[in-house]
């Protein structure tokens, strides 16, 4: 076999179905992150519809995040608000001046580092709140770079421990003049058409006899072998989140998911203690160590971290490891590739949240292919929506 020189090599790298894989052997420990791009996009008004105390579909928007390299590989992200017009623009902000300063130059092998000085950069501006949307961002991009320079998908790189991932949809808003359900219906039978086993659908917004309404109707479409999950969006004080949950649990819910403030640790160990039905929260929580007080209270049966959030995939794992040793069970806020790539690696993970038309197997979705996280966004959807 005649040797191959270093050019040589790297010629055969490119045009082979391994090149992403020889292209990082190659490039060692220089890859160095070289530049930061960021897109504001805005989304026109739709149709309104509500659960507890929010209104969605006045507006929308969110930032795309990109961090190139010098190996010629780009980092994607998104944070997306459903609700407030000036948050993207804040968080589009705090990426461009003081993200970017810290995370040029650094080398995305290297993510809990790049967050430690992400950390210590930006906890002036706090440690929660927009701060941590913009520093969650960069962590998702600087993983979509690691798993793009190995070829492979994050959960892979993370330590995967199944192939597929069970699903519900959030398909159970409130709408407007809907007083006989008729859309409400709808919405979720059209969920088990698409082949999810279990739905969620909001409570909390009318009576306690407009939720029995509600549930009962959801279960009845249920049948015996598929799940229904409510979620009251911190609608209630305590004794009213006693009140319903017990009609929650013995009408056969799933879970009952953040029915206080997520600053109400005490009440919703006083929930998990007096109830049977799982409690599920943490979609408001920011970072491990909010998720630490929540856990090490027996606040929760269910942690249910949020990608802009709960920081990241750094974060993620760890408050993920947290719950297992306390042997509770996790589902995610929210539900695209990058959710999906983390909970994969996770032992307890019970649910991703999503919506709308998947490929589903039996109730769950397919481990992605695609190498990195799966974070893109499409240069058709920045054209349209960019503004500024």
């Amino acid at each position: 076999m005649t040797p191959m020189n270093r050019r040589g090599f790297l010629a055969a790298a490119a045009v082979s179905p391994a090149a992403p894989l020889a292209r990082a052997a190659a490039l060692g420990r220089q890859m160095k992150i070289t530049g930061l791009e960021t897109d504001l996009l805005q989304f026109p008004p739709a149709r309104r519809y509500y659960d507890a105390i929010h209104e969605f579909g006045a507006g929308s928007g969110g930032v795309v995040l990109r961090l190139l390299t010098d190996a010629g590989i780009t980092g994607w992200a998104y944070s997306s608000f459903g609700t407030i017009a000036g948050g993207p623009r804040v968080v589009q902000t705090i990426l461009e001046q003081e993200v970017k300063p810290v995370i040029i130059g650094q080398d995305p092998a290297f993510p809990r580092r790049i967050r430690a000085r992400l950390w210590q950069a930006l906890e002036y501006h706090g440690v929660t709140g927009v701060a941590q949307f913009a520093m969650a961002a960069a962590d998702i991009a600087v993983w979509d770079i690691l798993g793009k320079a190995l070829g492979v998908p994050v959960y892979k790189l993370l330590g995967a421990c199944r192939e597929r991932m069970p699903v519900y949809s959030m398909c159970g808003w409130y709408y407007g003049d809907d007083a006989d359900l008729s859309e409400y219906k709808r919405s979720i039978v059209a969920a088990f058409e698409q082949g999810y086993r279990a739905v969620k659908i909001k409570v909390g917004r009318g009576s306690i006899q407009d939720d029995e309404r509600r549930i009962r109707l959801a279960l009845d479409l249920a049948g015996e072998q598929r799940r229904v999950m409510v979620d009251a969006n911190q609608a209630f004080n305590r004794n009213e989140a006693l009140r319903r949950g017990r009609l929650y649990q013995q009408m056969g819910c799933f879970w009952y998911e953040e029915p206080l403030p997520p600053h109400e640790m005490e009440g919703y160990a006083e929930l998990a203690r007096e109830l049977d039905i799982r409690i599920a929260t943490g979609e408001n929580l920011y970072t491990k160590y909010q998720f630490a007080d929540l856990i090490a209270r027996r606040g929760a049966d269910v942690v249910q971290p949020d990608n802009r959030r709960a920081g990241g995939v750094c974060e993620w794992m760890e408050i993920a490891a947290a719950a297992d040793a306390f042997g509770l069970e996790l589902a995610s806020h929210g539900g695209d590739a990058g959710n999906l790539n983390m909970l994969l690696a996770m032992p307890n993970a019970i649910y991703m949240e999503t919506s709308g038309p998947h490929k589903l197997v039996d109730g769950e979705m397919p481990a992605p292919e695609q190498p990195g996280m799966g974070t893109e966004v499409s240069a058709e959807r920045i054209r349209k929506y960019k503004v500024g």
